[in-house]
């Protein structure tokens, strides 16, 4: 690369690729590294400085992940976060211990003095705080520069080497000027510019596809989001006919979209497209399976066993496109992410079979969504197609909690486009960021012209988000849901009541399977 970078090494935590997220908001560009990647590895993306991320593990337990013996005299500024703080001073001959009480949430912070990483900030400040461990002495060479009630060291520097150590999280929202000591860090200590945007992406992308590509055949795998036709039109730009499209129908399905897919892609964007009714194979697979997980692994694995059969047809193709982004690697604990936790296996990552034949062709797998949509209006696409609100790659599989069936398919597909259509409808659509429907595995008495039902139960879930990692429940207008749920029981047979999501993000996820 010839572009300057701030690579973020990853201990496992989970907001770790938030840190990724806002240094290319500030305008330089980023990516998760492994924690032990090599030097050779770090230095190909010609860092100016390096971030280490928080984590799970205790820095003293046996096997926990230790900081890299080449950053010791790599001459690069560092900023430790939580985790990364703690394996910065006991690496370098600090203390750190359990304290009392651990320190979970909001904290305010005092900065001690005057210090470049807190830069046009308040000298005390909201942070949030989620650590069990702490600092009890600084390692040689370090001073304090902020404290909290419950940690002595909430920041610390050494100036002279330009390493520095914090214990709260500046990458989430909740730290109210994270994003100004971040860009006090990538900026006025690494001494960076704002070279990077999320459009510059595309050429770059297109050289590393034809890399790794060459002159095999590929084959996409095209689900109708904005994800999977991003990296369709990066690599159909990149290798040309090369490139054959395979839209799966898995009878999960939103209501119309299978049609609408296909007539949109081929008429649109003119890159050959092969369209596979498989419904009555996933859900033969999945007859009475409960399970959230094994449904996303059963889905998953049949997805690619019908993509090798589509690859045998065309003849001679060595890989298999995916749009995967970067929080379904965070997620489901891809192979490049072994000290992360998994949350839910998302079935194009962790879902996928060991014996898989194609190899994978990723290029959107480290961007995140609001990225690849700067990338799809640079390629062209419709805006109505590049807005769309994500839908999960398992469909209404991971939706209909509880066994799947097509009845139940056809519930939640009827259901799901009277609340979308009602969102549309009252120009709320993109004021949310995901929205959708959910049958609930329950039945609930009811009252209807003036008899006893006991039917099915939908939950409706509308989400704000920036990034899709944390997300708030959107208050949408009591007369809009009033109507959808009127609307949802007198037109979908067999539901009598209709709830709504109110659970944030964490602790909840946005999907509920």
């Amino acid at each position: 690369m010839t572009q300057v970078s701030v690579p973020v090494l990853d201990f496992g935590g989970q907001t770790a690729q938030l840190l990724v997220r806002r240094v290319r908001e500030l305008g330089v560009y980023s990516e998760l590294l492994p924690h032990d990647a090599t030097e050779t590895a770090v230095h190909a993306l010609n860092p100016q400085g390096i971030i280490l991320s928080g984590g799970p593990a205790s820095v003293y337990e046996p096997g926990a992940p230790q900081l890299p013996a080449w950053l010791l005299t790599a001459d690069l500024p560092v900023l430790g976060v939580c985790y990364g703080m703690q394996l910065q001073s006991y690496a370098l001959g600090g203390q750190v211990a359990p304290p009392a009480e651990r320190e979970f949430g909001p904290a305010t912070i005092e900065i001690l003095d005057e210090h470049a990483l807190f830069t046009a900030t308040p000298r005390e400040q909201l942070v949030w705080m989620s650590h069990g461990d702490r600092l009890e002495a600084l390692p040689p060479g370090f001073h304090p520069i902020a404290r909290s009630a419950n940690s002595p060291f909430a920041a610390m520097g050494d100036d002279a080497r330009r390493w520095y150590g914090i214990q709260f999280h500046p990458e989430v929202v909740h730290t109210r000027f994270g994003r100004e000591l971040l860009r006090n860090f990538v900026h006025g200590v690494c001494g960076c510019g704002s070279d990077w945007q999320a459009s510059s992406f595309v050429s770059d992308a297109i050289e590393r596809i034809r890399a790794q590509v060459g002159s095999g055949k590929v084959l996409c795998a095209l689900s109708g989001g904005v994800d999977s036709a991003v990296a369709a039109l990066l690599i159909h730009r990149a290798v040309g006919d090369q490139l054959t499209c395979v839209f799966v129908d898995n009878g999960l399905m939103r209501l119309g979209e299978a049609a609408q897919v296909v007539e949109t892609f081929r008429e649109h964007f003119y890159v050959p497209l092969v369209a596979v009714d498989a419904a009555e194979e996933f859900l033969a697979a999945l007859e009475g399976v409960a399970d959230p997980e094994r449904k996303r692994k059963i889905i998953g694995e049949k997805f690619i066993r019908i993509f090798e059969r589509e690859a045998r047809r065309i003849g001679n193709v060595q890989f298999l496109a995916q749009g995967t982004l970067y929080p379904d690697v965070i997620e489901s604990k891809a192979p490049d992410r072994q000290k992360g936790v998994t949350i839910k296996t998302h079935h194009n990552v962790g879902g996928l079979p060991a014996d898989m034949q194609l190899k994978l062709v990723e290029p959107l797998r480290y961007l995140f969504k609001d990225e690849v949509r700067a990338a799809g209006l640079e390629l062209g696409l419709p805006e109505d197609w590049v807005w769309r609100h994500p839908f999960p790659g398992p469909g209404l599989g991971v939706r209909i909690l509880g066994p799947v069936s097509w009845e139940r398919a056809e519930t939640l597909r009827r259901a799901d486009a009277i609340f979308i259509g009602e969102l549309r409808a009252a120009g709320l659509y993109r004021a949310t960021q995901q929205a959708f429907a959910v049958l609930l595995p329950i039945q609930s008495v009811g009252v209807m012209g003036d008899g006893r039902t006991y039917a099915d139960v939908i939950a409706l879930r509308a989400v704000t988000t920036e990034d899709y990692m944390t997300a708030d429940w959107a208050r949408l207008p009591d007369d809009l849901l009033a109507r959808v749920s009127s609307r949802i029981v007198n037109e979908v047979p067999g539901v009598n009541r209709v709830v709504y999501d109110i659970s944030s993000k964490p602790p909840s996820t946005i999907e509920w399977e």
